[in-house]
């Protein structure tokens, strides 16, 4: 069994994803920059949900792929390429390799920009996070260096129980956009858990 094969006959999981074609830029760059935040993967295009390889055609996928990547990610993503013949078809195999500089944002819609995670076969919204963190056994967490902006959330904590955004945004001084980014980076680093079913969403320590 060759490695397109296993993939394909794993299924969709936390680092891989199937795609029977690739028309949304704004949909496609979720499931980008989910990887990018978590653990890296790859896309079959030309692949249904359930296996069934119906093929593409490469050059089209590719053109919607790099605008989502390059206008629809933020910072913007470098995928890589491969195209494989399989039974037949041709099936274009996306790599996105795990960012360096994460987190990334998706574009919703004009000003609006949010944050995917990659958790078993699902791109989630960060601010649902919590729910399906419970679902994996032993989520894996990168520490990072912090700047003073993160460690002051760190300090804050380490005295009171919770923080919202509007009272970091105070704390640290920052813009909404800036201050939102660090949270979800704490985040998705591990540092911090988001809380979300309240009034108003708030963050713990880990």
């Amino acid at each position: 069994m060759d490695d397109l094969q296993r993939l394909i006959w794993q299924g969709e999981n936390d680092q891989v994803d199937f795609k029977q074609r690739v028309t949304q830029p704004d949909k496609i760059a979720r499931t980008l920059v989910s990887f990018a935040n978590t653990r890296g993967g790859t896309i079959l295009i030309g692949v249904k949900d359930n296996g069934k390889v119906v093929g593409v055609d490469p050059e089209e996928e590719k053109h919607t792929l790099e605008l989502a990547a390059g206008f629809y990610c933020d910072p913007p993503l470098l995928l890589s390429y491969e195209e494989v013949e399989f039974d037949g078809h041709t099936i274009l195999k996306v790599t996105v390799p795990e960012s360096k500089t994460k987190p990334h944002f998706a574009k919703i819609k004009e000003d609006d920009w949010r944050g995917y995670v990659r958790v078993k076969d699902t791109s989630v919204q960060t601010s649902k996070m919590v729910e399906k963190s419970f679902q994996v056994e032993e989520p894996t967490f990168e520490r990072i260096p912090l700047d003073r902006h993160e460690r002051a959330v760190l300090d804050y904590l380490a005295l009171n129980r919770r923080v919202t955004l509007r009272q970091y945004m105070k704390i640290a001084n920052l813009s909404e956009r800036r201050a939102y980014r660090m949270l979800v980076k704490l985040v998705i680093h591990g540092y911090l858990r988001l809380h979300y079913k309240e009034k108003e969403e708030f963050y713990t320590l880990s």
